[in-house]
């Protein structure tokens, strides 16, 4: 998935509590939305698990998709020619924190 696509669903959930986030994220039209939920219960169990924060009270401190790899594929055009597809692919980083 493209990382333009990624920072258009990130953007909306950047300061928002996790509940909060589950709600929207499961409602939104995106596609984008699968692997961002994903990363976010993977991101709050590692909060509980790990460090002993309450589900309850996290919030999304800081999000952000970058640029990873890009696979380079070719569809023949005109007379033959070959014209370069670029799938992008990206990371996606949550970061939680509890609120005081």
């Amino acid at each position: 998935m493209s990382p333009f696509k990624v920072r258009r669903v990130l953007d909306c959930i950047r300061g928002k509590s996790y509940e909060e986030c589950l709600i929207m994220l499961e409602f939104m039209p995106y596609r984008a939305c699968e692997p961002i939920l994903s990363a976010l219960f993977s991101a709050a169990s590692n909060a509980k698990n790990n460090l002993g924060m309450n589900k309850a009270k996290l919030y999304v401190s800081e999000c952000y998709a970058d640029g990873a790899g890009t696979m380079k594929r070719f569809h023949p055009r005109a007379q033959g020619r070959p014209f370069p597809i670029r799938k992008r692919t990206c990371s996606i980083t949550l970061k939680m924190k509890e609120q005081d």
